[in-house]
């Protein structure tokens, strides 16, 4: 037994090294050089002393794991491979040789993008050796932060349906993962006018001077479009009937397209059940927001019936006018209604414009030459005393069956006003706004003076409300910058709410640019859109909007449409005469006249703002693109139509470049 200076018995944790004790510090810590036991502490023994080591498993410890032989916590870039987390690890942070900065060899990927219709990105990549999975991540306007675009990618591509007039500035990259650990490709960004992903549509039976695409309507999802080619001559009746024979000049045809995935395709040929040479069916076509219910103007049929349901065969009210309600039940097509005015007069045009509620169960119809000089709603429908006044009809659905709910008239009924020349319903149907683009009165902005013919031909607008049933005059609605002949109210669209209203004015001459600009008169027939808000029951002017390279003749405002919630606006401009292709191409030469244009707008905290500028992706001179736009709810797909285009092409991706069907027209997606 041994014997301190203290004449003490010898015990570890007394300070003094006894026999068998390698060291004695007199504590019991165990993160010290020396250990509870008087022994000097060592990478291995299980304890970790502080001064050294960063860990210590004990005899687990190997270079393999993630405390090392030398205590040490693993670390990517410490030259040692730490089982199931690392595959490599070659004592550096390049990324550029065989082992990464995150010690994977998996290498980064190389991502390539290319385009082609419809609006479809195609992303491919070769397989990284090592990757198990792959992630596609977007910033759609190139400032936003990344995001992964779908769930993860099993393959080496990907293609995915975009909205080109959102993604003009998109960045990508493509990230190659292994478990948790991913690496990414250096970003790829949209350089392109993204013109060969723009959706070409021609009718299956392409015909010269068919005119393709006067009207075009697009369902909520985007998923279901109708183009009218009212020039269109064959003289089949119903759904899918014989297309080959000419026996109907300008008895007019509908198109339905759907889309299955990224893949588009022809679903009906519709006629109208008592197809007739000039009744130009499909001068306007609307569909509910489903796609299952499809309205069609002939504002050119000639049968005397009124109401629902009459005789279609005599021809005894030349240029009547009618409208066709057709349903679509599992992919199939059927005609539901033949509907007239219950006033039908000779050269009435009723037809000229329709409009369906979201559900389908309200449908507005347009006479833009009806004569009666009634006012306001269900008055005198008898007299012919105001020739070219124009009316409105409101109808309704129960149960399948359709009948009149309204009679519909201006406030200020007047001679050749043009009142039902447009029109558009809110998406619950309780909102009519209805263009009367003849309009005399001088006045300017919301409820002024109707009485006055100071301003021949300058157009107004007509905001109807029904409740209960019952339907009411809400406003007249003037352009802030009134002038004769400038058309307000030519084209008219409405948010789902009913809450924003777009109104065009399509010969409007002011130069200004963009959003609320001078409203002056140095650009003759330019064209403006007036943008108005509902708050309650008022209404006000948001925005005074021009195209961002406004010039004579272009008629910005041929054609307007909405996104549901109000926040997108689409304007075509028929005259526009650039010769760029695609998104966001040159605005400044004019070398193509009349070959036509689209603007898309934004509004964003009340603030509206150019979004993109859209060309056809063939544009050639007089084809008038942007004759006729639709939108679908989101707003992320954009119809425009070009009802001259010229190609002999049929179907959907056909050949744009020849000019062998003069006036056959088509439709682009975006």
């Amino acid at each position: 037994m041994a014997c301190t200076s203290d004449c003490l018995e010898n015990v570890c944790g007394d300070g003094e090294i006894g026999p068998g004790e390698a060291c004695d510090d007199g504590n019991t810590d165990e993160t010290d050089a020396c250990l509870n036991a008087c022994v000097a502490a060592s990478c291995g023994d299980g304890h970790v002393y502080g001064a050294r080591e960063e860990c210590d498993e004990g005899p687990l410890n190997s270079d393999t794991t993630m405390c090392t032989a030398s205590c040490k916590l693993a670390t990517c870039g410490d030259g040692l491979v730490l089982d199931g987390v690392e595959d490599c690890d070659d004592g550096n942070l390049d990324d550029f040789d065989t082992c990464t900065s995150i010690c994977t060899n998996i290498q980064a990927p190389e991502l390539q993008l290319s385009f082609s219709q419809v609006k479809q990105f195609e992303f491919s990549w070769a397989a990284v050796l090592g990757a198990e999975y792959y992630q596609l991540h977007e910033s759609a306007d190139g400032m936003i932060p990344f995001v992964q675009v779908g769930g993860d990618i099993m393959g080496e591509s990907v293609a995915l349906t975009m909205p080109l007039h959102f993604r003009i500035h998109a960045r990508y990259k493509l990230l190659a993962c292994k478990g948790d650990v991913c690496i990414e490709s250096p970003e790829v960004e949209v350089v392109s006018t993204l013109a060969a992903a723009v959706g070409y549509f021609k009718a299956s039976n392409t015909g010269i001077n068919d005119e393709f695409g006067v009207s075009v309507a697009l369902s909520e999802d985007g998923n279901t479009l109708a183009v009218g080619a009212p020039r269109e001559d064959s003289a089949a009746t119903g759904i899918d009937g014989d297309q080959a024979n000419d026996g109907a000049t300008n008895g007019g045809a509908v198109y339905v397209f759907v889309r299955n995935g990224g893949t588009w395709s022809q679903q009906a040929y519709v006629k109208a059940s008592n197809t007739d040479i000039g009744s130009v069916f499909g001068w306007r076509v609307a569909l509910s927001a489903d796609g299952n219910t499809l309205a069609v103007g002939a504002r050119s049929e000639d049968s005397n019936a009124t109401g629902v349901g009459g005789d279609q065969e005599n021809n005894d009210a030349v240029g009547s006018g009618a409208v066709y309600v057709f349903v679509r039940n599992r992919g199939v097509w059927s005609q539901q209604a033949y509907v007239k005015a219950s006033n039908t007069g000779a050269d009435d045009g009723f037809g000229t414009s329709v409009a369906l509620s979201g559900d389908g169960n309200t449908l507005a119809v347009g006479a833009r030459w009806e004569d009666s000089s009634a006012t306001g709603i269900d008055g005198d429908q008898a007299s012919d005393a105001d020739k070219d006044s124009g009316a409105a009809y409101v109808f309704v659905r129960t149960g399948g069956v359709w009948s009149q709910q309204a009679y519909v008239k201006a406030s200020n009924t007047d001679v050749n006003d043009g009142f039902g020349v447009s029109l558009a319903l809110s998406g619950d149907g309780n909102t009519l706004a209805v263009g009367a683009y003849f309009e005399d009165s001088g006045a300017t902005g919301i409820d002024g003076d109707q009485a006055n013919h100071d301003a021949a031909n300058s157009g107004a607008i007509y905001v109807f409300v029904r409740t209960g049933g019952v339907w009411s005059q809400q406003a007249y609605v003037k352009a802030s910058n009134t002038e004769t002949l400038d058309r307000f109210g030519e084209n008219v669209a409405l948010s789902g709410d009913g809450n924003t209203l777009a109104v065009a004015a399509p010969d409007e001459d002011s130069t200004a640019t963009g959003i609320d600009g001078d409203q002056g008169n140095s650009s003759f027939m330019s064209g403006a859109v007036y943008v108005f808000v509902r708050n309650g029951e008022s209404w006000s002017q948001q925005a005074y909007v021009k195209a961002s390279n406004t010039n004579s003749g272009d008629n910005f405002g041929s054609g307007v449409a909405l996104s549901e919630d109000g926040n997108v606006l689409a304007v075509g401009a028929r005259g526009e005469s650039s010769d760029a292709t695609g998104i966001g191409g040159n605005q400044a030469s004019d070398t193509n006249e009349n070959s036509g244009a689209t603007y898309v707008f934004v509004r964003d905290g009340g603030i509206w703002s150019q979004q993109a500028y859209v060309k056809a992706s063939n544009t050639d001179s007089g084809d008038a693109f942007g004759i006729n736009v639709a939108l679908s709810g989101d707003g992320n797909t954009v119809a425009v139509a070009a009802a001259v285009e010229r190609s002999n092409a049929t179907g959907v991706g056909g050949d744009q470049a020849n000019n062998l069907a003069s006036g056959s027209g088509a439709v682009y997606l975006y």
